[in-house]
């Protein structure tokens, strides 16, 4: 049945009337494509930050209803799924046997479908590489009306191609993924301070030989010599097998409702980071804690993004090579405090050498910068396009599912092997973002 909703990416810009429809098994969705002209896009739970998930004028396919768990080997730790299906719906059904997802987001609210789509990382990349390394294999519906096995032995090409290939190659229906082996749902957890960005790369390289997952949080608002102050996370799983923790963390606030006006400022960004500055303080050194927390601290708060009113949020994520990033990194904090933008969420890590097998792959090898700003319309679209600028003159990369506005020549010049996804990209499929990072103006 096809509709006309509101269908948002998290950041929440832009927004538009999207048609959409609900995949149904056994039907053939490129069917519902009405003209020649028209496209489709799969959508999965819309967790990517920009366009890359929307498909203005054109029609989205909503594969939420594609939710079943097929299979579960427990013995050898595989899963086959459909493309629906959340990561929180594998860990649920696999960590209680001793299994854990190999790499993991930010969030477990991913869909299946998506995570092999953007190629997600998470804060093992050094050590583990992305989500794609782990997948077996997943069926690929095409507007030719073929339905492919893709692996690294079954249409090999397609199947690289997909991996980080944005939605673009086909519908993904089901996958195979390979599962970690852990001993129970705990985390040995380490908080350590460090004062500035140099404190930083000598603790996360450092963390990195020895800890599976490495994160730190950044005070985007810190002057001077406390200039990238703020505090590394890093952990292993726990071989606590009888140890007893407290249920996993539930939600525990949701907003109910879209706020008229962002509370995401310089005045409440700097309260909040002062506040989770001495906090941290209080919690540094080990302790076991478990996975919820670890993972994913901001699922307990529903809706968060509606913190950021009715203009919603830009995230920017970039990749810099390690021998430059500290300095181009201490610039674009500097520049954002210019700009009197504050980011929210300043996380900083580490990449490592891991290659995917997919094309358009975001990670490569060096530091990665996320921050994340409250729309604020012009100001806020040039100091993006600064740091824009920043990235691609030191090297680096921006990453294509964190974005909403990048320009074709930004996505072009982080990927200069964009042009070996064209022979993949299904003719009847098509995305608001590929469209304008690819199309000529």
């Amino acid at each position: 049945m096809m509709k006309t909703a509101t269908y948002e990416s998290w950041g929440r810009f832009p927004r538009f009337a999207q048609k959409a429809a609900l995949f149904r098994r056994g039907s053939d969705p490129f069917a519902m494509v009405t003209s020649d002209t028209e496209t489709i896009l799969p959508f999965g739970n819309g967790r990517s930050y920009g366009d890359s998930c929307l498909n203005e004028g054109g029609l989205l396919l909503d594969c939420r209803s594609l939710n079943r768990i097929l299979a579960f080997d427990a013995r050898n730790g595989r899963i086959r799924c459909e493309s629906g299906v959340l990561l929180s719906d594998i860990l649920e059904c696999a960590v209680p046997k001793g299994w854990f997802l190999p790499v993991t987001p930010g969030t477990k609210f991913v869909s299946v479908g998506g995570a092999i789509a953007n190629d997600v990382h998470g804060k093992n990349h050094h050590c583990a590489g992305t989500f794609g390394c782990y997948v077996e294999e997943f069926e690929l519906l095409r507007s030719d009306g073929s339905a492919r096995i893709c692996s690294c032995d079954k249409n090999a090409d397609l199947f690289r191609a997909t991996i980080g290939g944005l939605g673009l190659t086909g519908i993904i229906t089901c996958a195979e993924i390979r599962l970690k082996k852990i001993a129970g749902p705990t985390i040995d957890q380490e908080i350590i301070k460090f004062a500035n960005l140099s404190e930083f790369f000598a603790v996360a390289r450092q963390s990195d030989r020895t800890h599976e997952y490495t994160v730190a949080w950044i005070d985007a608002l810190a002057k001077g010599r406390a200039l990238g102050r703020g505090y590394l996370i890093r952990g292993n799983h726990g071989e606590h097998t009888t140890l007893v923790l407290p249920a996993a963390s539930k939600q525990r606030f949701s907003f109910p409702f879209e706020l008229r006006f962002s509370v995401v400022n310089r005045a409440s960004v700097k309260l909040f980071n002062a506040l989770y500055y001495f906090k941290q303080a209080r919690l540094r050194g080990t302790s076991i804690v478990h996975y919820e927390p670890f993972f994913y601290p901001l699922d307990a708060i529903g809706n968060w993004n509606r913190l950021y009113g009715p203009r919603g949020l830009l995230q920017h994520q970039c990749i810099l090579p390690e021998e430059t990033a500290e300095e181009v990194i201490s610039e674009m904090l500097e520049r954002a405090a210019r700009a009197g933008q504050a980011s929210f969420l300043t996380v900083l890590k580490l990449f490592g050498a891991k290659s995917s097998p997919g094309i358009l792959s975001f990670p490569r090898p060096g530091a990665t910068l996320t921050l994340d700003f409250s729309n604020n319309g012009h100001s806020t679209f040039r100091l993006l396009e600064k740091l824009d600028e920043l990235t691609l003159d030191a090297g680096g990369a921006v990453n294509p599912y964190k974005d909403a506005r990048m320009s074709a020549e930004c996505f072009q010049t982080s990927f200069p092997n964009w042009r070996k996804l064209l022979p993949f990209v299904d003719p009847r499929i098509s995305s608001s973002f590929w469209r304008r990072v690819t199309e000529a103006p």
